[in-house]
């Protein structure tokens, strides 16, 4: 009889040691796959931001425009009505009055225009908004293009 306690007493013993190493080993499995997310959520995310750096167009703004006091923020480029990419929409800061046509030209990574758009600038020193420049059907604004506005 004093076997069979000593045996169960034993096995109980390990069946909590057991369960205790358990849960921490879960513990320390989940804290590592924490931390492996965050690194794989960083690196991800520096990916994205370095293709989408690699990928975005230039646009450059001529130095006429410039002593008008024009300036451009953000840009964003779409389709109109088919799968190419021919719409281009501009955010233009104005530092002065202004109201003139301006001409969007865009070149391939050849140096070649590829499409040009014009279209009528109207803002108050101190604003800013958003234009559109609709370019032909044909014409594909693509990845790492350069566009100077004119």
């Amino acid at each position: 009889m004093k076997t069979y306690q000593t045996i169960t007493l034993i096995l109980i013993f390990c069946f909590f040691s057991c369960n205790r190493l358990a849960n921490k080993t879960k513990e320390g499995i989940n804290k590592g796959g924490e931390v492996v997310g965050e690194t794989a959520t960083e690196f991800f995310d520096g990916v994205s931001e370095g293709v989408d750096k690699t990928l975005d167009c230039k646009v450059e703004l001529s130095k006429t425009l410039k002593i008008k006091g024009l300036k451009t923020g953000a840009y964003d480029i779409n389709s109109q009505s088919n799968d190419k990419k021919n719409k281009l929409t501009l955010y233009f800061i104005f530092e002065e009055n202004f109201k003139d046509n301006v001409t969007a030209k865009v070149y391939n990574t050849s140096g070649l225009e590829i499409g040009r758009a014009t279209t009528g600038i109207i803002g108050a020193k101190g604003s800013a908004s958003y234009f559109d420049f609709l370019f032909d059907e044909r014409t594909d604004i693509g990845f790492r293009n350069k566009i100077t506005i004119e």
